[in-house]
């Protein structure tokens, strides 16, 4: 019976140690994620003050020269 306990008390401290891994990887994505986010949102901010100007509809775009 004791060296069941010991077993079950060594898989928690595995599975305690592997839940923490898994923790920090789950706050590192997170935090990249909130990154990439903030990151897209200011080129969405950026291209409605640049306006439209520069990027024309496909449809109104001039085709190549060797067309």
């Amino acid at each position: 019976m004791e060296n069941r306990i010991v077993e079950l008390e060594t898989k928690i401290s595995y599975q305690d140690h592997t839940i923490a891994q898994l923790n920090e990887v789950v706050t590192s994505q997170q935090q990249q994620i909130d990154q990439l986010e903030k990151a897209v949102e200011r080129l969405r901010q950026h291209l409605k003050q640049s306006g439209n100007h520069e990027i024309a509809r496909p449809d109104e775009e001039v085709p190549p020269p060797h067309y």
